[in-house]
């Protein structure tokens, strides 16, 4: 997949790998986007396959989280088909990493008397402590 975060001081678009996206809804549950490859003509590009891109949301104690996900498919018929498998599977993937996150923050506290903090080098004992954000 090519590198989606590009330096901004270089943001030029890559003439060999345009898409047209074309949005597809139930009004109900999701969206799914038809990304047909296209070249720089505007014509459609018959070397690459179209891929279809899942959309939904997560709630969650702060709001709603957007999810995407891409769902192997030939046709819009199969997308539609296997939409709800691949979102399944996307809000599974999105919750082990909110999981293993929260992991991470919870693991990257610094008790007092623990060293690493202010004063620990000869200090006021027990103030050693403080909270690091990663």
């Amino acid at each position: 997949m090519p590198d989606r975060n590009p330096d901004a001081r270089d943001a030029r678009m890559d003439a060999t790998d345009l898409w047209r996206e074309e949005v597809i809804t139930d009004r109900r549950v999701g969206t799914l986007r038809v990304m047909t490859p296209i070249t720089a003509q505007g014509t459609a590009d018959a070397a690459r396959a179209q891929l279809f891109v899942g959309e939904a949301q997560m709630m969650t104690n702060v709001g709603p989280l957007p999810i995407s996900f891409e769902i192997e498919a030939a046709t819009l018929a199969e997308a539609v088909d296997r939409y709800g498998d691949a979102a399944r599977e996307a809000f599974e993937r999105t919750l082990r990493e909110l999981q293993d996150m929260r992991r991470q923050q919870a693991s990257s506290l610094v008790l007092p008397g623990q060293g690493g903090g202010a004063f620990a080098a000869g200090g006021v004992p027990g103030l050693g402590g403080k909270i690091q954000m990663p």
